[in-house]
């Protein structure tokens, strides 16, 4: 990172350290459910906020054992397809990094990069899934709609790795094969982004290869990519997914909103209770949820910016997530003091 600009640049670049360990991670409470003034339950987690000048400003728990990030990776492989040639912008690029809700115009936006590259949904190799947002998933179920590579949340991407390895010349029946050059390069770029040697590899749930890092690691990914100049492949990724969160996501989904919330944030959430976010000015986070529980993902992200000097007045919809009984609303589930911020 260039410290007296907050901007990453390509001289930045260096090489990878060792990869995290893997172990059990240290994981610490991070939020507490709360009915009616008694904790009924305890959410675990790690969470590490970045300082403008890459420092560690505000850490909780484990961020340094390995673990993976899931979804939340998929700006970095934004970032390694326009490395390699892919030639998309604005919401295209947007719907590349997406984990989408399966809306109308995420699935015409996946059908058009498709077209692109004179291929069709048969040329996809993710798995078939009903749409992931709950409002058309529903609209499927009632129209007897089955599965499909298109509604599948990760079909965006799929797309964008086709049209990719289409205009390199490779193969596209293997793509998804670690030791293709795509995912050479999708590699490549991991290790660059969060500066440490990928720990382990595996198959994500689309059926992509998925690479295992550090929380550390992958906020130091999304500082990258949320402070790059406006005319690199980080900052492409960052200004297309700031300027159409909804096509990263979805119209109702929490990250949207939280993008539209916070002036310049760039967000990408991920399965296993994972969170990124970063600011232009090279501050970042990033969340894991131990259990893996979405409902506690927010209420923690909400104060991990504030760590990062949001207003914690502007995230207060983000802050809390309410606890229900009899159709009342009787507590709720919110962060720890763990998370606290220091005292004035």
């Amino acid at each position: 990172m260039n410290t007296t600009t907050g901007q990453h640049t390509d001289d930045a670049r260096h090489t990878p350290a060792e990869p995290p360990v893997i172990r059990e991670p240290r994981h610490v409470p991070l939020a507490h459910v709360v009915r009616a003034g008694v904790i009924e339950g305890v959410h675990h987690g790690s969470a590490v906020v970045l300082a403008p000048d890459d420092r560690v400003e505000f850490q909780a728990g484990d961020i340094d054992a390995a673990f993976y990030p899931r979804s939340a990776l998929k700006p970095v492989q934004a970032v390694a397809l326009l490395r390699a040639g892919l030639p998309l912008d604005g919401e295209l690029l947007s719907l590349t990094a997406a984990s989408h809700s399966g809306q109308d115009d995420h699935l015409a936006g996946a059908r058009r990069i498709l077209e692109m590259a004179d291929l069709t949904e048969d040329d996809l190799r993710n798995t078939p899934d009903l749409p992931y947002g709950s409002a058309m998933r529903e609209r499927w179920l009632r129209a007897d709609r089955r599965p499909s590579r298109l509604a599948q949340n990760c079909s965006g991407k799929h797309a964008a790795m086709l049209y990719t390895a289409k205009l390199r010349g490779w193969s596209l029946e293997d793509y998804l094969d670690p030791a293709h050059p795509l995912q050479r390069v999708i590699a490549e770029t991991v290790e660059d982004l969060t500066g440490q040697r990928v720990a382990r590899v595996t198959v994500d749930g689309c059926g992509a290869p998925l690479f295992s890092v550090s929380p550390l690691g992958l906020a130091r990914a999304a500082a990258a990519i949320a402070s790059a100049a406006p005319d690199t492949p980080e900052g492409r990724v960052a200004d297309a997914m700031r300027t159409h969160p909804e096509m990263a996501s979805g119209d109702d989904r929490d990250v949207a909103r939280l993008m539209r919330t916070v002036p310049g944030l760039l967000a990408k959430d991920g399965f296993e209770g994972v969170q990124m976010a970063g600011l232009s000015d090279g501050r970042a986070l990033v969340v894991k949820i131990a259990d893996g529980a979405d409902r506690a993902r927010m209420p923690v992200t909400a104060a991990a910016l504030a760590h990062c000097g949001i207003d914690p007045g502007v995230l207060t919809e983000f802050a809390t997530t309410p606890v229900h009984g009899g159709g009342t609303t009787v507590g709720c589930l919110h962060a720890t003091d763990a998370l606290a911020l220091p005292a004035a």
